[in-house]
């Protein structure tokens, strides 16, 4: 999804905020995480940034967008954060969608298109679900380049690690 912006001013809003993200996401790659982060703004002000943190967490619940909107949750004193854009380096999940729609933002901006499990317009679309009682503007497309190399180095490092063979069970 390329995204034309309505003017010259818009598109160094967006790239800027995006340029942030991609940012924060070099250091969940530093942190040996898979390299996506979050920006929440409201206006110019920054509100809220992560990078995704489920391995340090040890939790599937802790990807960028929802550490993002539970720490500007808790800046603000409110669970509602209308009137707010964010910007993610990757099309967020189902999860991440669903607590967007649940939280009131007004917009998420992404980076790269997710066919794998995109739920903002590749192969679901929460945000615009007419049956929902809030929906999302969406922009996609923004520096996604600069995101498929980020991506594409963390998987790239993770094919050159030995494997450990050993089946561990976990109860």
């Amino acid at each position: 999804m390329a995204y034309s912006a309505t003017s010259p001013q818009e598109l160094e809003y967006l790239h800027h905020f995006m340029g942030i993200a991609l940012q924060e996401a070099e250091k969940a790659l530093q942190d040996d995480e898979v390299p996506i982060a979050a920006v929440l703004v409201a206006g110019q002000e920054i509100i809220a940034q992560n990078h995704n943190q489920t391995a340090h967490h040890n939790s599937n619940l802790a990807h960028a967008e929802m550490l993002v909107l539970e720490q500007a949750g808790q800046k603000i004193g409110r669970w509602r954060i209308r009137e707010t854009t964010l910007f993610v380096t990757l099309e967020p999940c189902c999860m991440c969608a669903g607590a967007m729609v649940l939280a009131r933002i007004a917009k998420v901006v992404y980076a790269l298109a997710d066919a794998k499990s995109g739920a903002c317009g590749s192969i679901f679309n929460v945000p615009q679900e007419p049956r929902l009682n809030h929906q999302i503007s969406i922009i996609g497309g923004i520096r996604s380049e600069e995101s498929k190399v980020l991506l594409q180095q963390f998987f790239a490092c993770k094919r050159r690690k030995p494997k450990d063979r050993r089946i561990q069970y976990y109860w």
